[in-house]
C-alpha cells in the first residue's frame, strides 16, 4: 500500500514536467527495466544481495548520462550509500585523507578504480597507489628500499583494499569489484629491486618485482620518477585476489 501511494504521488507530478524532463525519466526507466546480470560472491560478507542491487542501480543510472567510467569519488559515495541502505555501517573519510577512503563496520578500507582503455581482464593495474613525495631518491637501488618503507607506512593506515574495475565490452557496461589482499602486497619485502638506468627521468624510476612460490611474477611495484613521483602497482594477477561482485548491463546510446 505504501509503494502504491508513492507511485501515485509520483505520477501526479509528471504533468508538471517538461518534455525533456519526461524524456530523462523514460531513459532511466528503460535502463532499469533492461536485462541485467549482477553477481555476488556468496562468501562476501560485505556485498549482500541488497548492496549488489543498489550499487548496480547507481552504475546503470550513471551510464544513462555518461559514457565515462564511474569516478573514484562517485564510487566512494555510491558504495557508502548502498551499504547504509542495507544497514551496514559506512563512513567516508574526509576528502584528501592520506590513508583510508572509507570505514566499514569499523574497518578502514582503501578504494581504487581502474578504467584504462587497454585494461587486461586477468591483470590489475593501479596507476596511482600513493604519492612518493620528495625524499631521497637517486639512481641507486638502495634508495628504492627507502621508498618501499613509505609504501608500508601507507599500508598500515587501512586493513582492506578494493578496486572497482570497468572492463572492456563491445555491447555492455561491465564492472567488477576486486579485493587485493593486503598480505599479498606485504610480500614486496621479498621482491627484487631494479633501476631503469636508461630512463631520462630524474629521479630514475625503478621496479620491485615480486614472484610467487613457483617463480612466476605475482605483481610489480613501479616507482615512477615522473612529475608526480607516484607508486604504481602493475601486472597484479587477479587470480591472487578475490572478486566480490560483478555488474553487466546494456550500454545506452547517449
Amino acid at each position: 500500500m505504501v509503494e502504491t501511494n508513492r507511485i501515485r504521488q509520483i505520477v501526479e507530478q509528471l504533468p508538471e514536467l517538461t518534455a525533456y524532463q519526461l524524456g530523462v525519466i523514460e531513459r532511466i526507466i528503460s535502463q532499469l527495466k533492461a536485462e541485467k546480470h549482477f553477481w555476488r560472491n556468496p562468501n562476501s560478507e560485505v556485498i549482500t544481495d541488497k548492496v549488489l542491487g543498489s550499487f548496480g542501480d547507481v552504475l546503470r543510472i550513471h551510464h544513462v548520462f555518461s559514457a565515462e567510467a564511474l569516478s573514484k569519488d562517485r564510487f566512494e559515495y555510491a558504495l557508502e550509500q548502498a551499504l547504509r541502505e542495507s544497514g551496514i555501517s559506512a563512513q567516508r573519510a574526509p576528502r584528501g585523507n592520506p590513508g583510508h577512503d572509507i570505514t566499514i563496520e569499523g574497518v578502514p578500507w582503501s578504494l581504487k578504480t581502474q578504467a584504462n582503455k587497454d585494461i587486461e581482464l586477468n591483470k590489475i593495474h593501479i596507476s596511482k597507489f600513493m604519492e612518493l613525495g620528495k625524499g631521497e631518491w637517486t639512481d641507486k637501488v638502495d634508495d628504492l628500499w627507502g621508498l618501499l618503507e613509505r609504501f608500508y607506512q601507507h599500508l598500515s593506515r587501512y586493513e582492506r583494499i578494493f578496486t572497482l574495475r570497468r572492463l572492456r565490452d563491445k555491447t555492455n557496461e561491465s564492472y567488477e569489484l576486486v579485493e587485493i589482499p593486503k598480505s599479498l602486497l606485504g610480500k614486496a619485502r621479498s621482491g627484487s629491486m631494479s633501476i631503469k638506468t636508461e630512463s631520462r627521468q630524474n629521479p630514475k624510476p625503478g621496479y620491485c618485482t615480486v614472484l610467487d612460490q613457483f617463480g612466476a611474477v605475482a605483481f610489480k611495484l613501479y616507482f615512477d620518477g615522473g612529475t608526480e613521483r607516484k607508486l604504481q602497482v602493475k601486472d597484479l594477477r587477479k587470480e591472487l585476489c578475490v572478486v566480490h561482485a560483478t555488474w553487466r548491463f546494456p550500454r545506452q546510446t547517449i
